[in-house]
């Protein structure tokens, strides 16, 4: 390893000894802290049964404001400027009123939606009631995710969408992504901004963005512990702990699991930690400093043929038996952010760096090693201009990175000889800025913009085969414009046309047997897409809902056109393509008061999640008006849950995909229609205690979850990842 490996790693480990230090020592003394009351997490959350930590008074907002808000519905409320307890992390609440500035396709999801009722164990189980989006685990923590057809053509890894912690990029440089480093027991919500609703992020991907949040030592139930345990060897125990004292608070959550997996080959185990602390200069400046480590060890049973996948789905595919195929991941990611909040602006600015070693022998023995880092500054200032409301944010992101990948033989899951090695580096810069202007008091004009400049190069450092080293530049604006309409404070109506930019990652690039380079890097050109959406949502007490209808119109789309039965993809651009669709959800109470009619009664609540897809080749010159492969044209997931007013919960569920989708372009080879279902029951009033028990698959079905794609299969393709048989998980949590 590197001197440079070497200092990061030291840095790291200090870091985290101060880091858990100070967390123990912010703890005990919240313990003795005056506590002051907050409000409930969410709407339908339980009532918390502890104070909040303590933390310095809110800024009163001054008395010609308050005339100014009163005076004008359109002016912006008290509550928009205010943030708490921590500055720097906006509550579930909070989070909710700030992304519904959005007039688009946009969503929150609280912990208190999956954490305490269901093994959340994948992305999948975060993300499974969020319309549009199309998320299937293959493997341990591997999942093929996609928004509104975003990476289709990515067999392995993630591209279209851009992951965040707490506002930090997950994904590196050039774009790729992965979820082995998510922990889904670690955040306390997940935002999730389709398409160019992620403008604020400067994400470059039509899929948009996600980001995931973590608590602070300000929250509520700061400390806990939670165990877990099911089908296929699967265990898992997770701690957290943090809490405040004066201007300071932290927190830390660390978790290890570990499963044999459903399949053969397909065992893994992970440990990951997350921590911040936090320091309140005053009122209304704070600092916060983030850790997140990872280090994940995960066998991969791989891809196998339709037959296979239906008739024996435990079996993996020997080639990946023969080489011992894994992908192991060491991470340490290091950020700061700070917040300063003034009588009309807020402005967020940080810096982050990460230090990630994937090892992953597969077909060759890959050696990678990247270091990304860059800085953020956003600027939300809602204030009144000539009487009339007005919210603008701006803002600048920098993502750099470099990748120090060697390619061996893989001789049994050991390496060999070296057969390729080169630095890659890239550069990403994007502005943006959006206005939303109320000319009335309830309705938005809403315009804004982002410049994108990335550059990719490639220095090769193995030229027994060929220099196959490069260099691209992109600079590309991406506009926005939208309405907004707050027809109530509980409903809301919207429109938009966006465009979005996305830059293609060195994995786009593929080289064929012997060192001939079949596509370069180099000559692949951004995907550019032209998107056109309509949409309403609701929330109310006892029914929620929201609808979106889009359209995109794709130039370039990065596409698999080339490569060969076993599913090795060769992405390059395709002319002209069409994604477009509906995404529709609810929640409502369909019975109340079925044993208890009391103030709080009991309920049967319904939730519904639809994804209709259509996604196709446009006049295509190889694939005519051919339907794109690699997701479903129907997506259904529904549950029905009775609900007690003591917090007991039980019901039935069902996932539904009722037909089959083209894993190829020619649109020869289909994947079968199936539907499973499960049940859930579980105690959680919002007390210290919580527990569940949740069964999956309970019939058993064979079915094929996710599939690879390709230009054209056969019955002999190694596309096909079955989904899990019948599993049986429970769960048990405390909090305080």
């Amino acid at each position: 390893m590197s001197s440079a490996h070497n200092v990061s790693r030291v840095l790291a480990r200090r870091f985290l000894l101060a880091s858990a230090a100070a967390i123990v020592s912010v703890s005990a003394a919240a313990q003795t802290s005056p506590q002051a009351p907050l409000p409930a997490i969410t709407v339908d959350a339980p009532q918390q049964r502890r104070a909040a930590a303590a933390r310095p008074p809110q800024r009163s907002v001054a008395p010609s404001a308050r005339a100014s808000r009163v005076s004008n519905p359109a002016a912006p409320a008290a509550s928009d400027q205010a943030r708490g307890p921590a500055l720097t992390v906006l509550t579930v609440q909070q989070a909710l009123r700030d992304i519904q500035q959005t007039p688009g396709g946009v969503a929150i999801v609280p912990a208190e939606a999956y954490r305490n009722s269901t093994v959340a164990n994948t992305i999948k189980d975060v993300l499974d009631y969020v319309p549009g989006v199309f998320a299937q685990p293959k493997w341990g923590d591997d999942t093929r995710l996609s928004i509104r057809g975003s990476g289709l053509s990515r067999n392995f890894h993630l591209r279209g969408v851009q992951l965040y912690m707490d506002g930090i990029p997950i994904n590196t440089a050039d774009g790729y992504g992965d979820f082995q480093e998510i922990d889904p027991t670690a955040y306390k919500y997940v935002a999730v901004y389709k398409g160019a609703n992620a403008l604020q992020f400067g994400a470059n991907s039509m899929g948009g963005a996600i980001n995931f949040v973590t608590a602070t030592g300000r929250d509520p139930f700061p400390n806990g512990v939670s165990a877990d345990m099911g089908a296929f060897g699967f265990n898992r125990l997770q701690a957290n702990a943090g809490g405040a004292n004066g201007p300071w608070d932290g927190f830390v959550t660390a978790s290890t699991q570990a499963s044999d997996g459903f399949r053969d080959h397909s065992n893994g185990h992970a440990t990951r930690l997350s921590g911040n602390v936090g320091y309140q200069f005053s009122p209304d400046v704070e600092t916060r400093f983030y850790l997140n480590a990872n280090e994940v060890r995960q066998r991969i049973p791989g891809a196998v043929t339709k037959v296979s996948a239906l008739s024996n789905p435990q079996a993996a595919a020997p080639a990946n038996v023969a080489m011992d195929q894994q992908r192991n991941i060491d991470t340490v990611r290091l950020a700061n952010k700070t917040t300063i909040r003034l009588d009309n602006t807020i402005i967020d600015f940080g810096v982050f760096g990460a230090d990630r070693h994937l090892m992953h022998p597969i077909f060759q023995w890959l050696d990678y090693r990247y270091e990304d880092y860059g800085g953020f500054a956003k600027v939300t200032d809602d204030r009144l201009i000539g009487g009339f409301r007005n919210r603008l944010v701006a803002g600048v992101n920098v993502l750099n990175g470099s990748i120090d990948n060697q390619q061996f033989a893989n001789v049994g899951g050991r390496k060999g000889a070296l057969l390729s090695s080169s630095i890659d580096r890239s550069k990403n810069t994007s502005l943006f800025m959006e206005d939303s202007f109320y000319f009335l008091p309830n309705v938005a004009a809403i315009a804004g913009t982002q410049f994108l400049y990335a550059a990719r190069n490639r220095q090769d450092r193995f030229l027994t085969n060929g220099d196959d080293s490069g260099a691209t530049k992109f600079s590309l604006w991406s506009p926005k414009a939208g309405l907004l309409w707050d027809i109530d404070p509980t409903w809301q109506a919207y429109a938009n046309i966006s465009r979005s930019a996305e830059v293609p990652s060195f994995g786009e690039s593929s080289n064929g047997g012997g060192g001939t380079q079949v596509i370069a890097f180099t000559s692949i050109r951004p995907q550019i897409a032209t998107t056109y959406e309509i949409g309403t949502r609701m929330k109310r007490p006892d029914y929620a809902w929201e609808i979106t209808a889009y359209r995109a119109n794709i130039r370039d789309e990065l596409q698999c056109i080339f490569g060969n039965a076993a599913g090795t993809c060769n992405v390059t651009n395709a002319d002209l393509t069409i994604h477009q669709g509906i995404e529709a959800g609810a929640g409502a109470a369909i019975f109340r008061g079925i044993f208890d009619n009391g103030p709080a009664p009991d309920k049967i609540w319904l939730n519904v999640a639809y994804t209709l897809n259509d996604f196709r080749f446009d006049n295509d010159p190889n694939f005519r008006n051919n339907v794109l492969p690699g997701a479903p044209r129907h997506y259904l997931r529904a549950e029905v849950l009775y609900k007690n007013p003591t917090g007991f919960y039980f019901g039935p569920n069902i996932e539904w995909v009722p037909q089959s989708y083209f894993v190829d372009n020619a649109n020869t080879l289909k994947t079968e229609p199936y539907a499973i279902w499960g049940l859930k029951a579980g105690v959680d009033n919002g007390g210290t205690y919580s527990m569940y028990v949740e069964a999956r698959n309970i019939g058993n079905k064979a079915y094929i979850a996710s599939a690879s794609i390709i230009n054209t299969a056969s019955s002999a393709s190694l596309l096909f990842e079955p989904g899990s048989g019948r599993a049986v998980y429970a769960g048990v949590k405390a909090r305080w």
